[in-house]
């Protein structure tokens, strides 16, 4: 699991170290890593590096003068002043400052460009010239490896703001936001957290890992059978959208759940045509999924109210979203997007997109479920507030019918004894993993018939 840290907790982490180490040179330590990277991503050619007036442009300066004892290196100071002893270092050790426009013409010729230009404590955005320059980057695609964060992104949040776009991030003692979560994330490129001697207390947020899917998936033994493994009880589809029906039934059962009943309203011999495994009817079960697929039907009330009865775990998706009883849903994964996320809070889709944590975590707290908000990042809220990131994908899983597919695989995974916020986090993860390693346009009933692979190579 890689925790998500505030920049105002990085600087009280750094704070904490200068109380018990006052001669602590973390400067050096960061700078010294910036360096390690750099030779590791592009080990030969000129370097260029961005320099802006703090902290995060000494770090470049200090690992300007180490990469100058094997290559050309360049300053570009771009705000005309920089940390003192760093260009005094970087100076020293052979490296060449140049001036705005020396710096443009000089992207044609460089193997790298540092951005160490500003930090988790800078503004937003980016001055005219340093913007400039960090297009010109992106039109030559020259690879940018950022310090901390491409310069321009918030380090609080995943909102776009005029940045670097970088292939590359070394970011300091744990991940910041804008590391996680879309669109910012995009920017950032392949992300290296490293150490330097801060100890990070953990917070609410954090982002799961495939080591984290593969050790909390469930897995039967010798003495395992259908109901050990867990039985679901899927009510989704409609005669208007039976495909529901078969995306959500083909998610638990290539999730590896010991059986599905079958409760919905799509033609029975629809789902036995293509599963023939799957039982019809209502029966001993440990957890349900339904709304998938209901369309705009009377009854949806009634038919969340009858499964709550149950008092099974259970997963409420699409159109039950809209008929939740009152009291507290404990046990139970919402597996809203953002636009039926707003819907439900009665905000705008705008609103939810620019403040994803605040609105799941509202949901959660309101409704005593754990909320799994759909996305280009994926967040598994619990109403405590704690939120876990899921393992992100591609973008080729933002096709119609994947939440149907992720409906039940959430469903089997309740089934299988996970609690809410894990199944929500495991499910997502492997759905994304599944898609990471199937490149390409599958369409999701396709992208569940990888499941089963993936979910063995994990558990191997």
């Amino acid at each position: 699991m890689k925790h998500v840290i505030s920049a105002q907790a990085m600087r009280e982490a750094e704070q904490a170290v200068f109380r018990t180490e006052p001669d602590a040179d973390l400067m050096a330590r960061a700078a010294a890593e910036v360096a390690r990277v750099a030779a590791a991503v592009v080990p030969d050619g000129p370097v260029l590096v961005v320099v802006g007036p703090g902290n995060n442009g000494g770090d470049g300066l200090f690992a300007a003068a180490t990469l100058a004892a094997g290559r050309p290196v360049y300053l570009w100071l771009a705000l005309h002043h920089a940390h003192e002893a760093g260009l005094t270092a970087a100076l020293a050790a052979g490296c060449a400052e140049l001036d705005a426009v020396a710096a443009v013409e000089m992207l044609a010729d460089v193997a790298l460009v540092i951005d160490a230009f500003t930090g988790l404590s800078s503004r937003p955005g980016l001055p005219d010239a340093v913007g400039t320059f960090a297009q010109v980057c992106t039109d030559l695609r020259v690879p940018v490896l950022a310090v901390d964060l491409p310069s321009g992104l918030d380090a609080d949040s995943g909102r776009l703001h005029r940045s670097f776009v970088a292939q590359h991030t070394v970011t300091f003692a744990a991940l910041k936001a804008c590391h996680v979560q879309s669109p910012a994330a995009a920017r950032c490129g392949e992300v290296y957290v490293v150490d330097i001697g801060v100890e990070i207390a953990p917070g609410a947020l954090r982002q799961a890992e495939p080591a984290d899917v593969a050790r909390w998936w469930p897995v039967p033994d010798a003495g395992s059978d259908k109901y050990s493994r867990g039985v679901v009880m899927i009510d989704t589809g409609s005669e208007q959208y039976q495909g529901a029906a078969l995306l959500s039934c083909s998610g638990a059962l290539h999730a590896g759940v010991g059986m599905v009943r079958y409760t919905g309203r799509a033609p029975s011999g629809l789902v036995l045509s293509r599963f023939p495994s799957v039982v019809i009817g209502e029966g001993r079960a440990q957890s349900i999924v339904l709304g998938s697929g209901w369309g705009d039907i009377d009854g949806a009330e009634g038919r969340v109210a009858i499964a709550k009865m149950h008092g099974l775990p259970a997963v409420a998706d699409a159109d039950a979203l809209y008929s939740l009883p009152s009291g507290r849903l404990d046990g139970w994964l919402l597996t809203p997007h953002a636009g039926e996320l707003a819907r439900m809070l009665g905000c705008s889709r705008l609103h939810v997109e620019t403040e994803p944590l605040v609105c799941a975590r509202e949901l959660a707290r309101h409704s005593g479920a754990t909320v799994l908000l759909k996305g280009a990042t994926q967040y598994v809220a619990e109403p405590t507030g704690r939120v876990t990131i899921a393992v992100p994908g591609p973008g080729w899983t933002a096709q119609a019918g994947s939440g149907d597919v992720l409906a039940g695989v959430c469903g089997a995974l309740l089934a299988a004894g996970l609690p809410a916020w894990q199944a929500g986090v495991v499910g997502a993860s492997v759905q994304a993993m599944a898609a990471a390693a199937n490149p390409g346009p599958y369409p999701p009933d396709q992208l569940a018939l990888k499941l089963p692979a993936l979910i063995a190579q994990l558990t191997a």
